[in-house]
């Protein structure tokens, strides 16, 4: 599935001209220029006489509001390194892209080819700083031109911490991040490198942003308008101790045939993932690429909020859901989101993770893997909760809540569920499914798998779904329906690939017949931001009881 967006985005990398990018106070800013067309001897980074190649800007003397511009056009090969930078939220330190020949059409923003570098753009605790309207790529060659401490993978752009302190306001906007891989093309990797739980090997990132240092924090962060396409691991990856990178934004991105996961966030404390387009996560296009993924998965991670992206075509023998959610998290939402062809499935919930969420999504042909089929070791799945904590004893999860969404499988896939036992507290209710074919109970099957449950999981509330066949939820899983109702909703366009074509046409059995969404018995907090919407995954106002299923009718 693509979307015409996505052309329209790469040709239209439209900036504004170099006078409105300079602070206007300028006093206060100073900028610098670097164009590789220019003499070795110019070297004085003005504008009549810029820098000549990027080693030049690690030196520099940045300061709130000044500039660093790239010229259109230009490709410089190395690597951009800025250390200890501090700008400030309302002055950032910004590195752009600037027109020597405005009357050049289209506008093309300058490059970075890190190539046998470790980074096209490598920020190391910096603040204040805004990274826009560049194309970084860096398509093999190992590790001949990195440091000895850097040799362990290649990024397109990472920001790390170093030392203690804080990191904060880092806006990267408006990037083309493209080609970016450790080998060389052509390398095959081990078969069995696909099945351990990250990969153990070397690979090209997109943007990373890292903190593994004691006393250090990187907080408000600002991941807006870029595509990132064709890196053989993950497109976007936050990595931090528990609450070390807080207050994170990712919008309006455009991710896609990454090798890995879309967008992967651990530790992470608050977070807004809005309005993004992730196609292609787990690609197996190129034999360099680690081969699984979800379109987003989160672990350790808390107080996160994930709506209106797409999730489509995630591919893998293992996860590859649409978004999930892994191990150690609590307070995680996702609501109006479009799932669609992904191999693991669409609700994925992890062991020890507390109160979070799937409610008013739209799910369409998800979980069609199948176990031992072109290597597959897990079955794809429409619902899954999972006891799975690693190594360790499965537990949970708890007060996993599930409302409103509107699931269609096509008759040629097999739905399927699995429950764990060790799952406590969960409440599933006004649900739309919608499945053609055959329904079943598989068993939970990460690298531990979860054992099948005699007694009943505790603290349900499971009622008031649609159906369209009494044999759509499997009487053999541990959870069931106390009150189902079963009839066709009458979609627009069954099979369709897009939210308006689940809009039911069958009115009678949609409109006001979901119930309040209630606390499940024990849970003292349900969800932060409140059990109930104003609104549905189309922005249709929710006016009296619930309607059935993710869209609202309101005509």
């Amino acid at each position: 599935m693509r979307l015409t967006a996505i052309a329209s985005l790469l040709l239209c990398f439209v900036f504004a001209p170099v006078a409105s990018q300079q602070h206007k106070d300028k006093k206060l800013s100073r900028s610098y220029y670097v164009d590789t067309g220019t003499s070795q001897h110019a070297n004085k980074g003005t504008i009549a006489a810029p820098f000549s190649d990027l080693s030049y800007i690690a030196s520099l003397p940045l300061n709130p509001g000044d500039t660093v511009f790239l010229a259109s056009g230009a490709t410089f090969y190395g690597s951009l390194e800025l250390t200890d930078v501090h700008g400030t939220k309302e002055h950032p330190v910004v590195v752009t892209t600037y027109y020597p020949n405005k009357n050049t059409m289209p506008h093309k923003p300058a490059v970075i080819d890190a190539k046998a570098y470790f980074c096209g753009v490598l920020l190391t605790d910096c603040s204040g700083i805004e990274v826009k309207d560049i194309h970084i790529r860096a398509d093999g060659g190992g590790m001949a031109r990195a440091k000895d401490q850097d040799k362990n993978m290649r990024c397109g752009v990472l920001v790390r911490t170093g030392k203690p302190g804080i990191c904060s306001d880092i806006v990267l906007s408006g990037l083309l991040i493209s080609d970016v891989f450790y080998e060389e093309p052509g390398f095959v990797r081990d078969p069995k490198e696909v099945k351990t739980a990250n990969g153990t090997q070397r690979y090209g990132w997109g943007i990373r942003f890292i903190n593994n240092t004691a006393g250090a924090w990187i907080r408000d962060v600002l991941v807006e308008n870029c595509i990132i396409r064709n890196v053989s691991h993950t497109g976007l990856k936050f990595t931090t101790q528990r609450k070390g990178i807080t207050n994170v934004t990712v919008s309006n991105n455009q991710i896609m045939d990454t090798g890995g996961p879309g967008i992967q966030l651990s530790g992470v404390y608050q977070g807004n993932i809005c309005d993004n387009i992730v196609d292609g996560s787990g690609s197996n296009r190129d034999s360099r690429n680690w081969s699984r993924g979800s379109g987003l998965w989160t672990w350790n991670t808390s107080d996160l909020l994930i709506e209106r992206n797409q999730f489509l075509n995630a591919n893998g023998p293992g996860d590859s859901a649409g978004a999930h959610i892994d191990y150690h998290c609590n307070n995680i939402i996702l609501q109006y989101n479009l799932s669609v062809n992904n191999a693991g499935g669409f609700c994925e919930i992890l062991g020890n993770n507390y109160n979070c969420a799937y409610r008013y999504n739209v799910s369409i042909n998800d979980g069609y893997r199948i176990k031992g089929k072109d290597g597959a070791f897990q079955e794809g799945k429409i619902f899954w909760l999972s006891g799975y904590i690693g190594k360790h004893k499965p537990t949970g999860p708890f007060n996993s809540y599930f409302y409103n969404n509107t699931i269609y499988v096509n008759k040629n896939i097999e739905a399927k569920f699995a429950v764990a036992k060790t799952s406590e507290g969960v409440c599933v209710v006004n649900n739309i499914f919608v499945i053609e074919g055959n329904s079943s109970e598989v068993q939970g099957d990460q690298y531990v798998p979860d054992q099948k449950g005699d007694l009943p999981v505790k603290r349900v509330i499971f009622e008031n779904n649609l159906y369209l066949k009494n044999d759509n939820w499997p009487e053999s899983v541990l959870i069931q329906d106390n009150s189902p109702v079963y009839g066709n909703p009458e979609f627009v366009r069954t099979g369709g690939l897009n939210i308006r074509d689940y809009i039911p046409q069958n009115i009678a059995l949609i409109r006001d017949k979901g119930i309040e969404i209630p606390k499940i018995p024990g849970d003292t907090i349900g969800l932060t931001l409140g059990l109930n919407v104003e609104k549905d995954i189309l922005g249709n106002k929710i006016t009296g009881k619930p309607d059935m299923g993710a869209i609202e009718i309101n005509y």
